[in-house]
């Protein structure tokens, strides 16, 4: 499993979300400026999470971005996936144009399905239950 840039800040916006509550929304607009992430990256990301049914999009005043379903039920792997088509490829799929396998392929690959799993065991719950997230300093735009 590759944690990429794209999948740490997928997660990161979804925890920012996640603390407007069960009905609260927040707009792009608002994740970019506070996660320091352009604002189409966000786009990008968002489409992907909806596809995926993390996130519904809500139109009108107040509208922007909500959980699809709650915060128990959404998993650090699913939202990582979502957004990273190669964040995780299980080992059967990893096999490559050749057929000769190298000693470590296996051992890399039963520690990718194993960071996989863990991932998810960890909830948007869990993380903001152990976490002050609420106390993070927002990124600085370079």
């Amino acid at each position: 499993m590759k944690i990429s840039r794209k999948a740490r800040f997928a997660v990161s916006a979804m925890i920012r979300l996640a603390l407007r509550g069960e009905n609260g929304t927040k707009t792009l607009s608002d994740l970019s400026a506070d996660q320091g992430i352009s604002l189409s990256y966000l786009e990008q990301l968002f489409a992907q999470l909806r596809r995926e049914g993390i996130v519904v999009g809500v139109r009108g005043p107040g509208g922007g971005y909500r959980l699809a379903k709650d915060i128990e039920d959404i998993d650090v792997a699913s939202i990582m996936t979502a957004v990273d088509d190669q964040a995780y490829t299980p080992p059967a799929a990893n096999t490559g144009d050749t057929d000769e396998q190298r000693p470590t392929d296996s051992m890399w690959d039963s520690l990718s399905t194993q960071l996989h799993d863990y991932l998810g065991t960890i909830t948007l719950g869990d993380v903001l239950r152990g976490n002050d997230v609420e106390e993070e300093e927002p990124r600085k735009v370079a």
